[in-house]
């Protein structure tokens, strides 16, 4: 039996889920929260049972992998024996740059070209490295295997990625378009493919993964052709908190107008913008429709504005795959939000996108909401991007 543990380090977080590959079935999965911070705890989940809080001091990513370890093992909520039962480690790694096209078995030569990506996701590739050495630590002998957010996209094409600034600025920087969500992108197109009973090489997709942060992706022939996040996953949508794709003089003018450092114009755009800057309100979408259905007229515009924006992608997209097959809606609002969807295609007739409203009436559900008569599908795909860390260090594992 193989089983797979997938992990995603966050700077104090630290997820995971241990898959049997067998059948694919989830045995556990769990969140090691407050790491290095008062208070840290597990919420652990065996497969069938509610969710248990398990509080324990964890002072590093180490500690959490270990306390991870001893739940997984433990007589009575485990899962497994022995740690000897895990197969094999897959990690998410936001950030692979141009170094990485595909997933990669991890060596130090990996490690050192994922530390030089740092500059490009200061954020997220710093944990993902401490994950992967307290992995390495606790599990000396155990295979681990790196999963890019970005490799999928790699396959964008040089005019898509590059931008128009000084091709030298590109070449000493790597200053052009990455793409974020590639993961859950790429899991929901090869879904996609088996819902329309057809070969993915055929296909031409628009995948919107909508969540708190949210991308659209051109997917032709089963390849990334274009994504609207960018050199960061602030670019394209207007998100939760993300502004998304603005003039880029408003940052300058901000600087100078308001006085504001570089790094307040950045937490600016990425933690105050978005929809929770245009309704007052919240980035939670729930919260949103609530206050626009009592009459709070900036909640509406702001999801007005979100809906406005993935419609344009999704026009925009289809002349870069020269065609559409189906449209997928997946990730938290995308699974969930009958309404959002609902807004998103209206107006898309002539593309031939028409939705069945009784059939939209759905959540969390794998579904086409198409009308019979649609010329272009339209689905619903839960994403699990869990399981697509696993199949791909599955892949690795033999040899793939």
């Amino acid at each position: 039996m193989k089983k797979i543990l997938v992990i995603n380090s966050g700077s104090s977080s630290l997820k995971f889920q241990l898959i049997d590959m067998t059948n694919e079935t989830v045995l556990a999965k769990g969140l090691c929260d407050r790491i290095g911070i008062d208070n840290s705890f597990l919420k652990y989940t065996k497969q069938g049972q509610d969710p248990i809080i398990i509080n324990k001091e964890m002072v590093d990513h180490k500690d959490a992998i270990q306390t991870t370890i001893s739940a997984l093992t433990d007589e009575k909520i485990g899962v497994i024996s022995d740690m000897s039962e895990i197969s094999a480690v897959g990690h998410r790694v936001v950030h692979g740059g141009e170094k990485f096209h595909d997933s990669v078995v991890i060596d130090e030569e990996v490690i050192k070209a994922i530390e030089e990506c740092i500059d490009l996701a200061p954020l997220h590739n710093p944990p993902n490295i401490i994950g992967i050495r307290a992995c390495q630590q606790i599990m000396p002998g155990t295979p681990m295997v790196a999963v890019f957010d970005t490799a999928f996209h790699q396959t964008l094409p040089e005019y898509a990625y590059l931008y128009p600034i000084p091709y030298d600025i590109y070449k000493k920087y790597g200053v052009r378009k990455y793409g974020f969500h590639g993961t859950s992108h790429k899991y929901v197109s090869e879904r996609a493919a088996v819902m329309l009973k057809r070969p993915l090489e055929e296909l031409r997709l628009i995948s919107c993964h909508l969540g708190n942060g949210a991308s659209v992706c051109a997917i032709k022939y089963g390849k990334s052709v274009d994504t609207s996040m960018g050199f960061t996953p602030l670019a394209g949508l207007a998100m939760g908190t993300r502004s998304g794709s603005i003039d880029p003089a408003v940052v300058s003018f901000l600087i100078e107008k308001e006085k504001m450092t570089v790094e307040e114009v950045n937490e600016l755009l990425n933690k105050k913008s978005g929809v929770l800057g245009i309704s007052g309100v919240s980035s939670d979408f729930r919260d949103l429709e609530a206050a626009a259905d009592s009459g709070n007229k900036r909640a509406k515009l702001a999801i007005d504005i979100f809906c406005y924006k993935v419609k344009k992608y999704i026009a925009e997209y289809s002349a870069v795959t020269e065609g559409i097959d189906a449209v997928i809606f997946t990730a938290g609002i995308g699974e969930n939000n009958s309404r959002v969807r609902r807004q998103i295609v209206e107006g898309l007739e002539y593309l031939g996108i028409k939705i069945d409203y009784e059939k939209n009436n759905v959540r969390g559900k794998e579904i086409d909401i198409s009308t019979e008569d649609a010329k272009v599908r339209t689905l619903v795909i839960p994403t699990n991007e869990e399981l697509a860390i696993a199949r791909e260090t599955m892949k690795k594992l033999n040899g793939k």
